[in-house]
């Protein structure tokens, strides 16, 4: 059989630096031009600078939350299966 080459660019941590500062200045690029996009929302607080992100973020938040709690009613014991 032969042997699959593994993608190693993430490896090396300057590589990963350099991926997550890019990633922050695509972030940082998009809340900057969030000033300057003609906002139309059905409620004054959607008309807030950053809503739409900070909203984004504690949905996730509050997803991440929620799922860890069902973990609590929906998960088995370490020794189920044995």
């Amino acid at each position: 059989m032969k042997k699959r080459k593994e993608l190693s660019f993430l490896d090396p941590p300057e590589n990963r630096a350099k991926i997550r500062r890019y990633f922050y200045i695509g972030l940082l690029i998009l809340l900057i031009l969030d000033f300057f996009v003609p906002k139309h929302g059905h409620f004054s607080w959607e008309l807030a600078p950053e809503f739409f992100a900070v909203y984004g973020f504690l949905a996730c938040v509050t997803l991440i939350f929620i799922a860890k709690a069902l973990r609590f009613f929906v998960g088995r014991k370490e020794d189920y299966y044995d």
